[in-house]
């Protein structure tokens, strides 16, 4: 089974492109905290920057209503793929690609006409790739957790 599922926030805006079939695809790095140490007084955290790719009509969605810091959680695959680079060598890219993407935080943080800015799904983009919590995570990650 290849089922990966994170919470964390949007490192950068998400970078929208079209295939030449018309496809759309976005992109974003999603930093996600990673606790470590040997003894559990003596944990310290640093992130993980995770590349992210979303396919279609969850990419549009992503592109429109995901900014930098924006809270997400992400369900989706691992995937490793490779490329020959322009000396030569082959380059490896390992990846999660979206299945499903749940916006997090508060309202206040989601909508743009509230102070702190944010995101803020419309009602015509919201299908189930947008639900609300509950459907697949947990508690949301509080912000105090997040390297931001």
């Amino acid at each position: 089974m290849n089922k990966v599922i994170l919470a964390g926030r949007l490192a950068r805006d998400p970078e929208m492109r079209y295939t030449t079939s018309g496809k759309a695809v976005a992109s974003f790095s999603l930093a996600v905290n990673r606790r470590f140490g040997r003894n559990a007084g003596d944990q310290q955290q640093t992130a993980d920057f995770i590349p992210i790719i979303a396919w279609e009509k969850l990419a549009e969605i992503c592109g429109n209503n995901l900014i930098k810091g924006s809270q997400v959680l992400v369900e989706g695959r691992m995937q490793v793929r490779s490329y020959e680079a322009q000396d030569g060598s082959k380059r490896y890219v390992t990846e999660v690609v979206a299945n499903e993407i749940e916006f997090m935080g508060s309202k206040q943080q989601r909508d743009p006409n509230a102070n702190g800015g944010g995101f803020a799904p419309s009602p015509a983009a919201a299908p189930a790739e947008a639900a609300p919590m509950g459907g697949f995570g947990g508690s949301p990650v509080p912000d105090d957790d997040i390297p931001f």
